[in-house]
C-alpha cells in the first residue's frame, strides 16, 4: 500500500485492496468521504474525481477500473467494474462495466474483455477490444 492510499484513506476516501493512485491525482479536496473507490483500481496521474456539486453528490469508482492520465471523473457518476477512461477525458455520466471511454464528454468506444490490470500487457488488452458503432 502506498502512501498516497493511506492519506487519502485517512481523509475519509473509501478505499479497496490494491489500489494505486498516480502522482498529482486531487480526490474531491472539500468533500472526500464522497468518494468510494474498489479493489485493485488504478488512477493515473493528475486524474481529478469532483464528488460534489450543488445537489449531486458521490463518485463510486468499480473494482479493476482504470482511470486514465488527467482525466477528470464528475459527480453522480459510478464507473462499472473494468471499465477504462481514456486519458484527458472528461466523464459526465456513468460508465458500465467492461467498456472503454473517451472524451469530453466521454463516450463509449469499445468494450473491453480482459481488465487493464497493473499486470495487463498491453498487446493483451488491446486484442480483448471489441469496438462500439
Amino acid at each position: 500500500m502506498t502512501m498516497r492510499v493511506l492519506l487519502h484513506r485517512a481523509r475519509g476516501v473509501k478505499i479497496g485492496e490494491q489500489v494505486w493512485i498516480g502522482y498529482d491525482v486531487i480526490l474531491d479536496t472539500s468533500y472526500p468521504w464522497l468518494i468510494t473507490i474498489g479493489d485493485r483500481v488504478t488512477i493515473s496521474v493528475r486524474a481529478c474525481v469532483i464528488a460534489h456539486f450543488r445537489e449531486v453528490h458521490g463518485v463510486e469508482i468499480g473494482d479493476d477500473a482504470f482511470i486514465g492520465p488527467g482525466a477528470i471523473i464528475m459527480p453522480g457518476v459510478k464507473i462499472g467494474r473494468g471499465a477504462v477512461v481514456a486519458a484527458g477525458s472528461v466523464v459526465t455520466s456513468c460508465v458500465p462495466e467492461m467498456t472503454v471511454v473517451q472524451g469530453n464528454p466521454a463516450k463509449s468506444v469499445a468494450r473491453n474483455t480482459v481488465v487493464l490490470g497493473l499486470d495487463t500487457m498491453s498487446k493483451q488488452f488491446v486484442q480483448g477490444l471489441r469496438p462500439i458503432r
